[in-house]
């Protein structure tokens, strides 16, 4: 192995030849100069790995050093050495992207504990993530075991998200490989706990249950609404828990978090049913009854979210709460988000803002489609970072950019998450079967019950009865159910799609976050 080479720039360098000679004791290779010329002139036309440069050089600074040197190598690690403390000199040279400072005199385990922060930083960080998580491996294993309740499933949950992203830092594919394991086996359990306690969630007056769907404007978004405090409460469409952790540091920049919490979706985790029960504080099968006309289920024409807003004003006049000064606005195209970062000011003046946001949901349905997007989002870690991008670059992000400074409240959710499914079950059914992946209605189904959640009888679920004998299905932790015919073709097809309508930890512990400005 090459070692390490240092470049080190300071006009007083014969003063600096105890720590140079150090620095070589412990194996590395140190380049001096007396000057950013020659220094500059050396980096051009050698590999260097990091650069020490003093600020106060005559003829070219080290500041100056240090801006052309960034032009030309931008990604060479630079510590600026300086005797100046002051607060200016120090903004400008983090401002021009140095990796660390160190103040004169310096010492020589200064200046190696500065080497092994840049150098050995991602090795000690993998090695202290793959202890940490060993050591927490049976903790976890023990909790999914130990017969949690729904409260302790979404700790469960959380824990696997943080580990899931921890593991990004190191490079140890074995433990990212027993992570996922442990993650599928947490999976198993939760799906047999959905199943057996689902039923039980969903009865009237049922005592002892999660936050669901239906009781999430009443219970988590409506008692923060306060006359003269704008509350904005944005949904965006399909944003898993990893996903929220993946875009909450841009949130950070401009909002403090409260409350970094989960809900429950109903069932099936989509979006006509989960998004209609949120705006309604109805089940689907009372949604069904209150409002006839504008119900759709899965297999009838129409578009099956576009009374949300009639729902909600329904359910505001229920609570007594419609005095309120409401908007409700749906982006679904681009045109509709440059509309809202031109409008958002305007809505300063309501007391409940829905933003409902539809783009995570179109980028993974996009993802089974589009073979560059498979290439893009090929796992979960590049999934999340697809929504960490494009949150980055959102009309929403400039919208609440725009409003952050101001007296607001800022609450986000969404409406299900999505599992990346693996195992194809096959299932039979007429011609009226429904064709989602992770979940089926139907006359007549055929299925192998150990494979999914059934509900002969869909008011159990808090379902409608779209036809009489209609049952529904529900896929559990990372299957996806195919016909027989063309079997083999469609199981390959869907393969490592994300997809969602089942139960899964993914799908169903989903995130509800409160923030306000700083």
């Amino acid at each position: 192995m090459e070692p390490i080479t240092i470049l080190w720039a300071d006009d007083e360098i014969e003063s600096l030849q105890s720590q140079i000679l150090f620095l070589e004791s412990k194996g590395y290779q140190v380049k001096s100069f007396a000057s950013g010329f020659e220094a500059l002139q050396f980096v051009d036309d050698n590999a260097v790995d990091v650069v020490f440069l003093d600020e106060s050089m005559p003829g070219i600074t080290g500041l100056e050093t240090l801006t052309k040197l960034k032009t030309s190598h931008p990604n060479i690690p630079v510590v600026l050495i300086t005797k100046n403390e002051t607060e200016s000199l120090m903004d400008e040279a983090i401002g021009s992207q140095i990796t660390d400072y160190l103040l004169k005199p310096v010492n020589p385990n200064q200046v190696l504990l500065c080497l092994k922060k840049i150098i050995d930083n991602k090795r000690l960080i993998s090695e202290k993530t793959t202890t940490a998580y060993q050591q927490q491996f049976r903790e976890l294993f023990m909790a999914f075991n130990n017969n949690p309740d729904y409260k302790d499933w979404a700790e469960i949950y959380k824990k696997l998200v943080y580990w899931e992203l921890e593991m990004e830092k190191t490079d140890s594919a074995e433990m990212r490989e027993i992570l996922a394991t442990q993650k599928q086996e947490a999976n198993t359990e939760f799906s047999k706990f959905v199943t057996k306690k689902y039923a039980e969630w969903v009865k009237p007056a049922a005592a002892d249950t999660p936050i669901m769907s239906h009781d999430l404007m009443q219970f988590k978004v409506l008692p923060h609404v306060e006359k003269g405090t704008p509350l904005f409460f944005v949904l965006v469409d399909n944003l898993r828990f990893d996903q929220w952790k993946a875009i909450q540091p841009l949130f950070a920049e401009n909002f403090r978090i409260l409350e970094d919490e989960t809900y429950y979706s109903i069932l099936p985790t989509a979006t006509q049913y989960s998004r209609n029960a949120i705006f309604s504080g109805l089940l689907p099968v009372d949604i069904e009854k209150k409002f006839p006309e504008q119900w759709k289920n899965d297999d009838e024409q129409g578009g099956k979210n576009l009374y949300e807003e009639v729902f909600l004003n329904a359910l505001l006049k229920r609570l007594k709460k419609d005095d309120l000064k409401v908007s409700y606005n749906k982006i679904l195209t681009y045109a509709d988000g440059l509309q809202l970062v031109n409008n958002i000011h305007n809505l300063l003046q309501n007391d409940l803002n829905i933003i409902v946001y539809n783009f995570v949901d179109m980028l993974s349905h996009a993802r089974t489609e589009m073979e560059v997007l498979k290439e893009l989002a090929a796992d979960e870690a590049s999934y999340r970072s697809i929504t960490r991008s494009w949150f980055e670059h959102s009309a929403l992000n400039q919208a609440l950019k725009k409003i952050a400074g101001k007296n607001i409240k800022l609450i986000l959710s969404t409406d299900h998450g999505s599992v990346r499914v693996k195992t194809p079950c096959k299932v039979i059914g007429d011609k009226q079967t429904t064709t989602n992946l992770r979940y089926k209605h139907g006359r007549n189904l055929d299925y192998n019950p150990k494979e999914v959640l059934a509900f002969k009888d869909p008011r159990q679920a808090g379902l409608p009865v779209p036809t009489v004998n209609s049952a529904f299905i529900f896929a559990k932790e990372d299957e996806y159910l195919c016909y027989p015919n063309n079997y083999n073709y469609y199981a390959n097809y869907y393969k490592n799609t994300f997809q969602h309508g089942g139960i899964s930890l993914e799908e169903m512990i989903v995130p509800i976050i409160k923030m306000v400005s700083k």
